[in-house]
């Protein structure tokens, strides 16, 4: 009981936690904080009123002479509208009024969690806009909405929302927050024109890939047309957290069963998805129903994406599927690749919420809100811009940070399975030969050695691919002799032999050959490390045909005197793997290939 205890205490300050600790807060603040709570209505029909808790930070100065844009930011998942203080005081001070609240179901807000949904999180945040604009009714000092607090008249108004529409409550605002309050951001500018720009850092694109991934049978962005294989670790988090949250908020819920806290039918998708490897065509829809991916043609305003290369849970590729389909609506749009996500701590000189000029990130943020709410001509930096972890400096990460003019970077370079074990390149003929592999049963793992990044609370983790003899085949370059830079997503073409998934998949999903395919960096030692954690299962629908696997982008640098390796693995510990154990073997050629966009 102890170590689950610690264990959903480490996913939810995982969770919530974006970046860094926050920085420590000056004596003296020159601006104020009130708490609030604000009733909203919220659903399809606008028939179920919630209260919400925020803080509302006005600076000095403040009036409605000496009106000042606003930010309208909130949590992460499990967290509080306490994360989100250092950043928000930072705001405070250079003239930006702040409401930070806690979102549905969480840190003191009433209803339920629905995972960011439109018609209830998006609907939510639009009437905290309306406050923020100056409508009454909204706010109370009190959760039993009996004690109206003044309307708000200090925030400063457009003439015109965004679709052209002129309303007497449309204040100047941006948005901002991680993870969970990533979503909310993509919801509420779905939602309501009058939104001026957004800044969702580390969060999702399809929900359904992110808690069930397929990297094969892609039709738009990460989304696919076959599940995936289902996230075990992650899954027990929001599980876990979502069940837990009535008690840390001294709530008590109103759906004890069958899901206490969620939205009805989150648990069963889970839950469901843990038994049969994959999730349901319905769960698939409602989770894709909650993701920027089904209205991202409703997103119309600047968006500065800030995704993590640490992040097993919300992987770079969500980034790019969402940068795509902005850019290709004519969506202003740029996309940073931080360090730092739910699977690991950012880098120093990233983020700095106490003087965000001390970090690269942390000033490209402001930068944006400058641009974009009080119009000053400054720079909000390049289309593109990648952490390398190999790059030296001091200070600001700044000098770590490659930028480009496009996206994407680099130059696809291409190797070949080969009979000896090898990947090999150019004009090397592929030796004749294959590698074969036995699935597991049940869904079992083949390695027991790294649970995710949550695998730090139940004992050392570690990064080395020690999948158990006969379940994994792979291939390696010859030692480098001088660096090979990665900055982008791997792709892998393959066509495997597997007989008796050629008869099971008749089945569908339950009986289709389930893979785990991933890039490791073999070192001096001989150890082969995996990077970042990032693998790419595949639910296979025809064994009898080639497939691409779209694996996680990376950056990283495989040094002079390390080796390339490709891994097909029949197993993970933290994914449900295929039903049936299955005889897998693949063969070398020419159309067996690896291929990476190498960087200089």
């Amino acid at each position: 009981m102890k170590r689950i205890t610690l264990l959903l205490v480490a996913i939810g300050t995982v969770l919530a936690s974006f970046v860094v600790p926050p920085d420590p807060a000056p004596a003296a603040d020159p601006f104020t904080r009130t708490t609030l709570h604000f009733k909203v209505t919220v659903g399809p029909a606008g028939d179920k009123t919630c209260d919400v808790v925020g803080d509302v930070y006005v600076p000095a100065g403040a009036s409605a002479a000496r009106r000042m844009p606003a930010v309208l930011t909130t949590n992460g998942f499990g967290g509080s509208k306490d994360d989100q203080a250092p950043m928000a005081a930072m705001l405070a001070r250079r003239g930006y009024v702040v409401l930070s609240y806690s979102g549905l179901g969480f840190g003191g807000s009433g209803c339920t969690i629905t995972l960011d949904d439109p018609a209830y999180d998006g609907k939510a945040a639009s009437q905290l806009v309306s406050y923020l604009g100056g409508s009454p009714g909204i706010a109370f000092r009190d959760a039993a909405h009996k004690s109206a607090a003044p309307a708000l008249a200090v925030v400063q108004r457009d003439a015109r929302d965004h679709r052209g529409v002129a309303r007497a409550d449309d204040p100047r605002v941006a948005t901002f927050g991680g993870s969970y309050g990533g979503g909310f951001q993509f919801a509420v500018a779905s939602q309501d024109a009058r939104v001026d720009a957004i800044v969702p850092v580390i969060t999702w694109n399809d929900l359904s890939y992110s808690l069930d991934p397929n990297s094969t049978t892609q039709v738009s962005g990460v989304s696919t047309s076959v599940p995936g294989a289902a996230k075990l670790v992650w899954a027990l988090a929001f599980s876990g957290l979502g069940m837990t949250g009535d008690l840390q908020n001294q709530q008590v819920p109103p759906d004890l069963l069958p899901c206490p806290n969620f939205a009805a039918y989150v648990c069963p998708a889970l839950i469901t998805a843990g038994v049969t490897g994959y999730l349901q065509p319905a769960h698939v829809t409602a989770l894709r129903k909650a993701s920027v991916a089904s209205y991202v043609s409703r997103v119309r305003v600047p968006t500065l994406l800030v995704q993590g290369q640490k992040d097993t849970l919300f992987n770079l590729n969500e980034a790019v599927a969402t940068y795509r389909a902005l850019q290709a609506q004519g969506t202003e749009t740029k996309m940073i690749w931080q360090l730092g996500g739910h699977s690991g701590a950012g880098a120093p000189g990233e983020v700095s919420w106490t003087d965000p000029a001390a970090g690269y990130v942390s000033a490209r943020v402001l930068a944006w809100f400058e641009r974009y709410l009080k119009g000053r001509s400054v720079s909000t930096g390049p289309e593109f811009a990648y952490f390398r972890d190999w790059v030296s400096y001091r200070g600001n990460a700044g000098p770590a940070y490659a930028t480009s003019a496009a996206f994407p970077v680099g130059q696809q370079r291409t190797w070949r399975l080969s009979g000896t074990d090898a990947l090999v390149a150019g004009t090397t003929p592929s030796a004749p030969g294959s590698r074969s592999l036995l699935t597991p049963p049940a869904g079992l793992p083949t390695r027991l050695d790294q649970m995710d990044v949550l695998g730090g609370v139940l004992g050392p983790i570690t990064d080395l691919v020690t999948d158990l003899p006969g379940t994994s085949a792979a291939w390696s370059t010859p030692v480098l002799t001088t660096p090979l830079r990665v900055a982008g997503s791997p792709t892998v073409r393959l066509q495997v032999s597997a007989p008796s998934a050629a008869l099971t998949q008749r089945l569908g999903p339950l009986g289709q050959l389930v893979l785990f395919v991933k890039v490791a960096d073999v070192g001096p030692d001989g150890k082969a490390r995996l990077i970042n954690g990032l693998e790419a299962p595949v639910r296979i629908p025809d064994v009898t045909r080639p497939f691409t696997v779209q694996l996680p982008a990376i950056v990283h640098q495989f040094a002079p005197g390390h080796r390339l390796r490709l891994v097909v693995a029949g197993g993970s510990l933290n994914y449900r793997g295929g039903a049936v154990a299955t005889p897998v073997s693949i063969a070398s050629g020419s159309a067996q290939t690896v291929t990476l966009p190498v960087v200089p």
